[in-house]
């Protein structure tokens, strides 16, 4: 059987992350070995902005977690919960 588009791939480790309570974002920065300073740098936003957003509560925008996908290589749909 072939994968779809519906198919979206997620690391054992993002997973247990996200399982545990962290959100998305923070797990798979996590993943990825990078400080919240890294990854604000490399999406053009500020590093208290990345903290409050990694929060489980937060309700980011589309478009920031746009910024963070392409910074971390991976899709859009990795990052939603």
């Amino acid at each position: 059987m072939e994968p779809d588009e519906s198919d979206i791939w997620f690391p054992n480790d993002v997973v247990k992350a996200n399982v545990r309570g962290d959100s998305l974002p923070k797990a798979w920065r996590e993943h990825f070995g990078l400080t919240q300073d890294e990854l604000a740098t490399r999406a053009g936003i500020k590093q208290p902005a990345l903290a409050r957003l990694e929060k489980s509560t937060a309700n980011p925008r589309k478009g920031t977690l746009k910024k963070l996908a392409d910074a971390m290589g991976i899709t859009l749909e990795q990052l939603m919960e």
